[in-house]
């Protein structure tokens, strides 16, 4: 059965909140969680950056949820210190932490100063970091130069069991890339036609392990409050890559987002009043295969989502089919 989990967005409500609204997830009926490791929001409008390595061993102690974290190795972070945290986290919550590894975004990565590399520069970097961190969960001296460079580092602290890493992907291309060496696939709503085609490319290629599905919705009791807070939380995130990827700073999302219509902030967001048919969008992604689908409200106050999803809609999906 199809696992619903809830994403904590660290880019838009501050940490000590957002470990409440874990508490009051994991209450409601929210079985997991997941989160990305930013150090910019999109928007200066979402207006938050917390650290997510900090902020999920208190989220894992203080919940019984699984947590998993998106996180870009290579650039803002050296691959040794990622599997260290890894490890860290994956020895103090057996069996409850993974981490899925992606190429990253200039607007985190630029903060090094270092050139922003072309994506397929990124993705060879990345491969050479997911070898890395294996070979250190696996307990052994790694010693690199390519890349990026290790000089004989091993980790002292690992668990017994190597927390899954996870492929990110958003296209074809980048999912049968990644069914080379991920333990599993996650990737973000998208039509159901381009839904099918990332699914059949990971597994065609080979690709083991659950599928994850990142999925934005927008909810109020009122259909113009649910229109409003998506366009003005979510706009400057309508825009695919190389967009997404290469742009800098929260300024330069809002400027070109700054045009950016209701109807387009719906090609990206599930936006309705009706609990009846987020629940039916949701039961669809199921369907298509995915193992875990994780709820993000686009909103800034997840309480009353919290309530009604939890109330009306995991019961719906969490039995034989939605009413």
């Amino acid at each position: 059965m199809t696992v619903y989990g809830i994403h904590a967005s660290h880019e838009q409500i501050a940490p000590g909140a957002l470990l409440a609204a874990m508490v009051h997830a994991e209450e409601a009926g929210f079985a997991a969680a997941m989160c990305s490791d930013h150090f910019s929001p999109w928007s200066a409008r979402q207006g938050q950056s917390g650290f997510a390595w900090s902020w999920l061993g208190a989220a894992l102690q203080a919940t019984g949820l699984p947590f998993g974290v998106v996180n870009a190795p290579g650039q803002r972070y050296h691959p040794a210190i990622i599997a260290q945290a890894i490890g860290t986290l994956g020895e103090m919550f057996p069996g409850r932490f993974w981490a899925a590894l992606g190429s990253g975004e200039a607007s985190n990565e630029h903060i090094t100063g270092e050139p922003w590399p072309r994506k397929e520069v990124r993705n060879a970097r990345l491969r050479e970091c997911v070898d890395i961190i294996r070979a250190l969960l696996a307990g052994e001296e790694v010693s690199h130069d390519g890349l990026v460079t290790v000089d004989r580092a091993r980790l002292w602290t690992r668990p017994d069991t190597v927390p899954p890493l996870i492929g990110a992907a958003v296209s074809e291309a980048t999912a049968r890339w990644c069914a080379e060496w991920a333990d599993g696939l996650v990737t973000v709503n998208a039509p159901a036609p381009t839904l099918r085609r990332i699914v059949a490319a990971y597994r065609d290629a080979g690709g083991r392990g659950p599928l994850a599905l990142q999925v934005h919705l927008s909810w109020a009791p009122d259909e113009e409050e649910a229109v409003r807070i998506a366009h003005e939380q979510w706009r400057s995130n309508v825009f695919p890559p190389p967009v997404c990827w290469d742009l800098e700073m929260t300024d330069h999302f809002d400027a070109v987002s700054e045009r950016v219509t209701a109807g387009q902030v719906a090609e990206v967001v599930n936006i309705s009043s009706d609990l009846g048919r987020h629940t039916a969008r949701l039961h669809e992604y199921a369907e298509l295969g995915f193992d875990r689908v994780y709820l993000h409200h686009v909103g800034q106050d997840l309480g009353p989502f919290i309530d009604a999803f939890g109330a009306k809609v995991l019961p719906q999906l969490t039995g034989d089919r939605p009413s």
